[in-house]
């Protein structure tokens, strides 16, 4: 028993090392099988949306968006995400509430000042009706 679990703990920080590299296929790999161990591991959901977007994938990211949310409702980062890919598809009210949830439970840190910026000048462009550039989730 003690060994499966230490197994299912290295299959869960193999997941992450691949996003250090910018590895995106393999840590979807990687992702794919630490939840097999943990399927109901949030933060892990939402690292494979964000893996599943940047290989365009979008359809595969928003599933992930949306289970992570299941599990945890107040995960910020999938709120963010999704809001965004909820604008691509021109889902502006659901990008409307995720943005707001997003900044219901924004992080607080100084690395997290740019998106918390970003959401708060996308959300307002939502309220307003204009359609600039800053809809775009930053790089």
């Amino acid at each position: 028993r003690g060994g499966a679990e230490r197994r299912r703990r290295g299959r869960r920080r193999e997941g992450w090392a691949p996003r250090r590299t910018g590895d995106t296929e393999a840590r979807l790999q990687t992702h794919g099988r630490a939840l097999g161990d943990r399927p109901g591991d949030p933060r892990m959901l939402q690292s494979m949306a964000i893996a599943f977007s940047k290989t365009g994938r979008l359809e595969d990211a928003v599933r992930c968006y949306r289970r992570a949310l299941d599990l945890d409702p107040e995960l910020s980062g999938a709120h963010y995400g999704l809001a965004f890919l909820l604008i691509k598809r021109g889902d502006l009210t659901g990008a409307e509430e995720h943005l707001t949830a997003f900044l219901n439970h924004a992080p607080s840190s100084a690395e997290a000042e740019r998106w918390v910026t970003h959401a708060r000048l996308a959300l307002e462009q939502l309220r307003s009706g204009t359609n600039a550039a800053p809809l775009a989730e930053p790089e």
